[in-house]
């Protein structure tokens, strides 16, 4: 019965603990956000000046203009080459990936296969068991 209490007693001192340094935590990190609202703001809002120029400068349904149109072709046609040459070079590594493993296993199966002749070589030709005339 003493060992149940103690693990009891032990456990609620724990919990309560660590609820009282969540608590804390959490009091202070809220403090900082009430501290400093304004930053956030300025993050998210411009002043109006700048946002009217920037409504201004093109509407949403607004033709493209030439040099706009060209960027964009050479942003997509840079994508491309680069995913181009990720795909080629993902190729090329499994491809030699692949060859190494077809070499190790070509390297397994002579090895075997050396074994085999030594294991099974009695010193008469051919050497092969199954090769031998029965007289």
């Amino acid at each position: 019965p003493w060992k149940g209490w103690q693990i009891f007693w032990t456990y609620l001192s724990r919990v309560s603990s660590v609820t009282v340094f969540h608590e804390a935590d959490s009091a202070a990190v809220s403090d900082k956000k009430a501290a400093s609202p304004q930053g956030a703001l300025r993050k998210i809002f411009m002043p109006e000046a700048d946002a009217s120029s920037f409504f201004k400068r093109r509407g949403k349904r607004a033709v493209k203009t030439q040099d706009e149109i060209n960027a964009e072709q050479r942003q997509r046609l840079a994508a491309d080459e680069r995913r181009m040459e990720y795909h080629e070079e993902q190729s090329n590594e499994f491809e030699s990936y692949a060859e190494e493993e077809h070499d190790e296993q070509d390297e397994h199966t002579r090895e075997n296969t050396e074994q085999w002749r030594e294991f099974h070589y009695d010193g008469l030709d051919p050497s092969y068991e199954y090769n031998r005339h029965t007289v």
